[in-house]
């Protein structure tokens, strides 16, 4: 795993994060730089927003992103997939979601 690589982590309950995974034990990982992706539009899964992103940036709830020192856990993952420069450009591109 690439030390600075970002992935998309789905974890159960607690939902699909972009982040960077600074280490694991079992199902429970330690992240850095979290950015939580509450819908999408354009995309059929996780697996395809890693490798393409989302075609409907505009369609999105994606949270603020926290810093490369901001650590947090998450518990219960269930799949994490590599994200590709592609992807990770569209995804930062999709506004903070505000209500």
């Amino acid at each position: 795993m690439k030390k600075n690589q970002f992935h998309i982590v789905r974890a159960e309950k607690a939902g699909v994060f972009l982040c960077r995974i600074s280490s694991s034990t079992g199902d429970t990982y330690t992240v850095t730089s979290a950015r939580r992706l509450y819908y999408w539009s354009g995309a059929l899964d996780v697996s395809m927003i890693a490798k393409e992103g989302v075609s409907n940036p505009t369609g999105c709830k994606f949270s603020v992103q926290l810093g490369d020192e901001d650590v947090s856990t998450l518990h219960n993952v269930v799949e994490s997939h590599p994200v590709s420069e592609k992807a990770l450009e569209i995804i930062n591109a999709v506004p903070v979601w505000k209500q």
